[in-house]
């Protein structure tokens, strides 16, 4: 009996994998140091390259609900751990925007060759390249293979007024916008054209990247994706905040303070545009108390969260009903690894048989709350995060063992100095004055990190 019970709790612990019915089949080399190519299911290719997926997540004992691993991922000092160093480039978008692109390893740490595997990571809510969520995977994916890392190079794209990037325009970012993510991934495929890129995405970023590779399908420009703690329907997720009074008390008030701060960091930059809908909104929210996430979304991000059309959006439902991105997981048309934690007060929605696109593989996990995922570490007391383990052995595979069949993305091209795509005219960008060198345990003070 002694026997069976610890085998059913083990099993307990191992993340739940749901394969689409018929995997799709990709191209793989039989060996890291080998030519030959061999095709093998994606079901297969998972079992082979990420083991860490087929063995028990459980939770440290005193961080044992999702509440405890989230209000950790907030509040514990991470400040030593994981400290990766960056380079910034801001590039410039069409309509006067500006993103910043952080990438590591500096050029003054060490030179790496041109078509080195590279991680693009999109960040959460009111994030950045600080936040340790992202360093706990850029840390082991960047350390030269000497030191036992992979030796990639990890580029994050911070979304506007975020991490110390300049608020240039009257537009934000969102759920739903992807031409932001769209065009710095030219600019890094133009910089880099011999490197193969694998997305990754943590929470808002990873619903945005899961959009973003839906709506390029074949064209996409990355090799493969990774989404974590993604809300998936904004709907669902929104109604479940603020329909609970200790959720909407603490998690949306929480993540709409942090809102609120980061445009108020901007305010001397929104007051060059006095007849925008985001100044206007932005001065009578400002003064609010106590506004929830769906406050702050009803007034500021469904107007000005990205470009018209499809904004503005009438309310903060209909924004969250055009964001949700569980309706175009059918479209992704790379190997795509998706994990989410059953017990995330944040983004508990996971889209379990939603699409039978064989390209998915969705990950539950039993415990791990939003973008926690720890465990206990090797020393009394010490934490270790679970989900860098798949998530660098997803890395790895994606970087040194998949063969892409085909050319990723349209050609590009220059008119007037900016970068565009043929067939599109309406986005592009170019690299403008700026930047600098950024370290990454820095964060931006006045804002709960992540989230």
């Amino acid at each position: 009996m002694g026997a069976l019970l610890s085998f059913l709790s083990a099993a307990y612990y191992v993340p739940k994998l749901h394969f689409g019915p018929i995997p799709e089949t990709v191209s793989v080399k039989t060996a890291a140091s080998s030519k030959a190519v061999e095709r093998i299911t994606l079901r297969d290719y998972v079992q082979l390259r990420c083991p860490s997926l087929f063995q028990e997540f459980r939770p440290a004992w005193w961080l044992n609900s999702g509440h405890l691993q989230t209000a950790y991922c907030v509040l514990g000092d991470f400040s030593k751990i994981d400290k990766v160093e960056y380079d910034r480039k801001l590039i410039r978008t069409l309509d006067g925007g500006t993103i910043g692109l952080d990438f590591t390893p500096p050029a003054q740490e060490r030179t790496l060759e041109d078509d080195t595997p590279i991680v693009v990571v999109l960040h959460g809510l009111t994030g950045g390249s600080h936040e340790s969520y992202v360093r706990s995977i850029l840390a082991p994916a960047c350390t030269p293979v000497e030191q036992g890392g992979l030796g990639y190079r990890g580029i994050v794209v911070n979304f506007r007024g975020c991490a110390g990037v300049p608020l240039t325009s009257p537009q934000l970012y969102s759920a739903l916008h992807t031409d932001d993510i769209r065009v710095a991934v030219m600019f890094i495929a133009k910089t880099y054209p011999g490197a193969p890129l694998i997305g990754l995405g943590f929470s808002l970023g990873a619903n945005v990247l899961t959009r973003y590779m839906a709506q390029e399908g074949m064209n996409c420009r990355f090799v493969a994706g990774c989404a974590l703690a993604s809300p998936w329907d904004l709907v669902a997720s929104s109604q479940r905040m603020e329909g609970r009074f200790f959720h909407r008390r603490v998690y949306s008030r929480g993540m709409a303070q942090n809102l609120k701060n980061l445009v108020a960091r901007h305010k001397d930059a929104l007051a060059q545009f006095p007849d925008s809908a985001l100044y206007k909104a932005a001065q009578t929210s400002l003064s609010k108390k106590d506004m929830a996430l769906v406050d702050f979304d009803n007034t500021i991000t469904r107007l000005a969260g990205g470009s018209s059309p499809p904004f503005p959006f009438p309310t903060a439902h209909d924004y969250y009903v055009g964001s949700s991105s569980h309706v175009l997981l059918g479209d992704i048309r790379v190997p795509f690894l998706a994990v989410s934690s059953a017990d995330d007060p944040i983004a508990s929605n996971v889209p379990v048989g939603v699409t039978d696109n064989g390209w998915i593989i969705l990950a539950v996990t039993q415990g791990g709350g939003h973008l926690g995922w720890f465990e206990a570490g090797k020393q009394f007391g010490e934490l270790e995060r679970w989900i860098r383990k798949p998530v660098i052995e997803w890395i790895r595979a994606a970087g040194q063992d998949l063969i892409s069949d085909s050319e990723r993305g349209r050609p590009l091209h220059e008119v007037d100095g900016f970068l565009k795509e043929f067939g599109r005219d309406d986005i592009g960008c170019k690299e403008v004055e700026g930047g600098g060198h950024v370290v990454g345990v820095d964060g931006e003070e006045g804002l709960l990190a992540g989230l």
